[in-house]
């Protein structure tokens, strides 16, 4: 249940290190989600597309504290990019965080899906 993840820290997806925290989510009229998403020392994600089972995924992050060394945003075609922001298409676009060398990384990720 959804109810039971708001407001508490997980393991990522990708079991590299990170974490995140659901804020905010819904399943319609649009499925969205938001989430804090915490990047500690030590911590990379791999390359990798997020797949979706329809429609198209969206992502829109923003970084609310930068790594002091590390922890860069990769994406091969973003929709929009800028030191702090980041629009892509998960599904569709190669991704991945650099390896944090020193301090910590956090942003705040708003997902959601268009049928």
């Amino acid at each position: 249940m959804v109810l039971k993840q708001l407001f508490k820290w997980q393991v990522g997806r990708q079991k590299s290190g990170y974490h995140k925290m659901l804020l905010l989510g819904a399943h319609w009229p649009v499925k969205f989600d938001v989430y804090l998403l915490k990047f500690p020392e030590g911590c990379e994600v791999p390359e990798h597309v997020d797949e979706v089972s329809s429609g198209r995924h969206f992502r829109l992050n923003i970084v609310l504290k930068k790594a002091s060394k590390g922890g860069a945003f990769l994406c091969q075609s973003p929709l929009f990019e800028s030191d702090r922001i980041k629009l892509f298409r998960p599904d569709r676009c190669v991704h991945s965080v650099s390896r944090v060398e020193k301090g910590e990384r956090l942003l705040l990720s708003i997902g959601w899906i268009r049928r």
